[in-house]
Formats: structure tokens, C-alpha cells, sequence
């Protein structure tokens, strides 16, 4: 079987696979075609990917000598257009917000499968690169607001007196709230978390954090451990806990998101306005609305004195362990399509691959990405 890397376009800094997992393929005879200068940007060297077995081409060619396409974002209309059909494409193709996409794909014979629709299951942990990318984006929120505070995050006790620790309010538990938490803590911050899912208290006060409790909330263990829409009335109650703390908070993340729906609105205008000026807001939520009412994507403004940061990206500004960290999860999956031999297997009674797997033989063969993309 041979395997294509391609270059991701700017601004990703990010690459699929590293030399480490590149020499991993290698060892389950598998030849590899990286795209030249691929991984420069999280610091491989083209001739790194040669001493792991690859071979380095330009991007046609790459696209040209491959059965499997690896990517992290979806191809290009150029890499598309190059693309041949019965090619088989793994990367995050987003289908819930990419139907155009997938149409394209599915019309041209394309077996695609979307990392970010890995099945939430124990036996999938170890391919799940949401929670791997969901770990480096709660860690780096952190950092960001306390470099854009302007107050300290722990408490000192000085020769000038007692300077008090940062208060954080982190809306949502799952990865990168927990990550966060986890962060903001080792500075020295009082932590608070909100999240609808009553089952999270015990990881958040493990972690050191308060956890924020709204009576009421629906919990879907269907749901692959997310949040679920909740009724109006107990989005008035979370509305006004999440006011009440957010006003006496320095900081605030958001990491609420729904799987396939715009991100739930949890901080309001009313309640940045009556924020303290200086106040850092984070939206890790701001390519899908933002938890933040005012939150803009890819954009800081400053609203009443507070900064509000709207980032869903910033696994692209640690490339090097981001790019680690995706690349075993992309091994893993891919280990379950090859066999011994090198040879691509496309097992559909393996639920992890069927659950993956978005279009094949001119079909959109994913139930829920398909209701949603025809309804």
C-alpha cells in the first residue's frame, strides 16, 4: 500500500504524521510519499521523513502515486481536483458543517474517512484526536490568559503586601476544560468549572476545581460523554448561575460544543459588560459560534474593557507535540485497516472503521452526517 502526507496550507503549522510515525508505517510495509518540506513547520526536516523510509516529492506526485491521502484539514480544491477516483482520503473533514465537501467526495468515488467522527468509545480512545487536540488547546488557552491578565495568576505574599490569586471560570468539562483546569491550578489560580453533565464533578474536584451545579440539567449517556440540549428553563437557571460567577471571575474559558450543532451561547452580553475591565474571555468554541455572545473566530476585540479571544486553533501554535499527538491517533486508526501484508483491508464489521468512514462507492454511508447533509 502506499501512503501519501501532504503539505498543509498556511497558517497550519501542524503535519500529519511525523518521521517517528512515518518509520512505524514503514515497519508494516507500507511505503510512504511525504510532500516536500511537509512537516518544516513543526520542525521535520524532509530529510528526516528519508532516514524513516519516506520519499520525498512534490504534491502531484504525491497525490499521483497514492492510494491513501493523509491530511489534518480538508483538501484544497487543487489537492481535490488532483485526486483520483476509488483514492482513499483520511483527515478532519468536518461533515457536519462541510456537506458541500462531502457531496464532491462522495460523486467522485472517494472513500473518506473524518477523524473528528471517531466513535467516543473506549476501544477508539487511543485514535480520538479530538480529546488529543482538545488537551493542547486547554493547555495553551491557559497560557494565553495569563499572558494577556494584567494581574498575576497565583497568590504572593510580598514585602508590599498580599497580591491575590486569579479567579477562572471555565464553562464546559470535557477535554480542554479539564486540561484547563488542570493548568490553571498548577499557576496558582481559584478555579470554577460549570458544565450540564453532573457525571464531571468528581474529575473537577479531583483536579482542584469547584464545580458550578444548575439544578435540572438532561444528561444523555447516548450521547458519547457531550452535552446535550437542554430545555429553556434550565437555560434560564444556567444563564444566570454563569452571569453571577463570570462577573467576579479575571478569566474565562469556553469549551462548550455540541457534535454537529453551533456552539451553546452560555456567556452573554449583559454579563461581559459587568465583567471587571482587564478581564481575559478565551472561546475555544469560536469556529462553531463561540460560547461568548460577542465572541468573533480568529479575531480579539475588546468589549467594555475585557478581551475576548476567539481561537479554535491553537494546536496550531504547538506543532511539534500537536503533530505527535495526531499522528498516533492517525497510526492507531490505521492500524486497522492494514494487514500483515501492507495491504489495505476495509473491514466495515469493525465499528470503528464504519463509524469513521463518511463516503464510499458514491455513497455518504455515515447515518447522521447523511440525515443532516440531506435534510
Amino acid at each position: 500500500m502506499i501512503i501519501g502526507i501532504l503539505k498543509e496550507e498556511s497558517p497550519e503549522n501542524r503535519v500529519a504524521l511525523l518521521p517517528e510515525s512515518v518509520a512505524t508505517l514503514t515497519k508494516m510495509m507500507v511505503t510512504v510519499y511525504v510532500e516536500k518540506e511537509a512537516g518544516l513547520r513543526a520542525f521535520a526536516s524532509d530529510a528526516e521523513y528519508e532516514t524513516a523510509g519516506a520519499k520525498i516529492a512534490v504534491k502531484e506526485d504525491v497525490i499521483a502515486q497514492s492510494e491513501l491521502l493523509v491530511k489534518i484539514n480538508p483538501p484544497t480544491d487543487a489537492e481535490f481536483g488532483q485526486m483520483k477516483e476509488k483514492s482513499i482520503l483520511l483527515a478532519v473533514l468536518n461533515p457536519y458543517f462541510n456537506g458541500e465537501l462531502i457531496k464532491k467526495l462522495a460523486l467522485k468515488n472517494i472513500t473518506s474517512f473524518s477523524l473528528d467522527v471517531v466513535p467516543r468509545t473506549s476501544r477508539a480512545q487511543s485514535m480520538d484526536i479530538l480529546s488529543s487536540m482538545a488537551t493542547v488547546s486547554g493547555y495553551k488557552a491557559v497560557l494565553t490568559a495569563a499572558n494577556s491578565l494584567p494581574k498575576f495568576f497565583p497568590m504572593f505574599m510580598t514585602a508590599a503586601g498580599t497580591i491575590t490569586p486569579a479567579k477562572v471560570l471555565i464553562l464546559g468539562a470535557g477535554v480542554a476544560g479539564l486540561q484547563a483546569l488542570a493548568t490553571s491550578r498548577k499557576l496558582g489560580a481559584v478555579v470554577e468549572v460549570f458544565d450540564v453533565r453532573a457525571a464531571v464533578k468528581e474529575e473537577v474536584v479531583g483536579l482542584g476545581g469547584k464545580f458550578v451545579e444548575v439544578e435540572g440539567a438532561v444528561d444523555d449517556k447516548s450521547a458519547g460523554g457531550y452535552a446535550v440540549e437542554q430545555s429553556d428553563d434550565f437555560k434560564k437557571k444556567q444563564a444566570a448561575a454563569v452571569h453571577d460567577h463570570a462577573v467576579k471571575s479575571d478569566v474565562v474559558i469556553c469549551t462548550a460544543q455540541i457534535p454537529g450543532k453551533r456552539a451553546p451561547v452560555l456567556l452573554k452580553k449583559e454579563s461581559v459588560e459587568a465583567m471587571k475591565p482587564g478581564s481575559v474571555i478565551i472561546d475555544l468554541a469560536a469556529s462553531t459560534g463561540g460560547n461568548c455572545e460577542l465572541t468573533k473566530n480568529d479575531e480579539t476585540i475588546l468589549f467594555h474593557g475585557v478581551k475576548i479571544i476567539g481561537n479554535s486553533s491553537f494546536p496550531v501554535d504547538l506543532p511539534s507535540d500537536a503533530s505527535k499527538m495526531f499522528g498516533k491517533n492517525v497510526i492507531n486508526f490505521l492500524k486497522l485497516m492494514i494487514s500483515a501484508k501492507g495491504e489495505f483491508n476495509l473491514n466495515w464489521q469493525d465499528d470503528i472503521v464504519k463509524g469513521t468512514c463518511v463516503t464510499h462507492d458514491h455513497e455518504i454511508v455515515h447515518e447522521r452526517v447523511k440525515a443532516m447533509i440531506t435534510a
